[in-house]
């Protein structure tokens, strides 16, 4: 899985075997320049979405509902969700733990496949205290066993495990039937995923520890997106040393 946000780098992603594209709200951050994902609309989320879409044949689209989008209500989400699977998603991605498995029961039930993310949430990056680790705790990591048992009975397909330590990543891998979408999260989830901008370098702020430049000896973007697809589906990235 890579981040996405338009036509030209969708297809480059699918020309190299990216299997997953994700519009992700961190677009707020990489490409309209916002210090957190929380600005971003569900209108500016649909746009992406569709120039992803045009952009891409083969891979799965996933898409966020971005802050305040889905929260209030499991109709609420339904609504937005559907306008992101109207213009070219094939899924969408939510944030939250059993707080939110009412509302991924309503969509599944309702036809809308939806992709779970726990761990550190960057929607509630102000009430987490900022981007730090999650899970570190015995009673924090107990929890998020629980969150990610609660959202695969709701029904959600996989489940995104963002900056959360390797040995709980890979408990939480192991004890669900659904696949895992590892950031920051160790080698042991089922499959990995980065920030396209990350990947390439391109990083205007500190690098974060799980970040590898795939761009350093590449001879071009493509080549540097298909080193990455052949490391993860190698077991060679994330390496031990990216692991919290």
């Amino acid at each position: 899985m890579l981040t996405c946000y338009d036509a030209s780098f969708a297809r480059l992603c699918d020309e190299a075997g990216v299997e997953i594209l994700l519009v992700g709200d961190s677009l707020g951050m990489v490409v309209q320049g916002h210090d957190s994902t929380l600005p971003v609309t569900l209108e500016q989320m649909e746009y992406h979405v569709g120039l992803v879409a045009r952009g891409s044949e083969r891979p799965m689209i996933v898409a966020d509902l971005p802050f305040a989008t889905y929260q209030a209500s499991p109709a609420q989400a339904f609504a937005n969700a559907a306008r992101l699977m109207v213009a070219g998603a094939g899924a969408v991605k939510l944030e939250g733990g059993r707080a939110m498995a009412e509302t991924v029961r309503f969509l599944v039930e309702r036809g809308i496949p939806v992709c779970g993310h726990i761990g550190l949430v960057p929607q509630s990056v102000h009430q987490l205290g900022g981007y730090r680790v999650q899970g570190r705790t015995e009673d924090a990591a107990r929890q998020m066993l629980e969150d990610a048992r609660a959202l695969q009975q709701a029904g959600a397909a996989m489940l995104v495990l963002e900056a959360i330590p390797a040995a709980l990543a890979k408990q939480v891998t192991e004890s669900l039937a659904i696949p895992t979408i590892g950031i920051g999260a160790g080698r042991d989830c089922s499959g990995q995923v980065l920030v396209l901008y990350d990947l390439l370098g391109i990083y205007p702020g500190r690098k974060a520890r799980f970040v590898r430049n795939f761009m350093e000896g590449a001879t071009s973007v493509a080549d540097a997106i298909r080193r990455y697809v052949e490391a993860v589906k190698s077991g060679a990235f994330p390496a031990p040393e990216h692991a919290f």
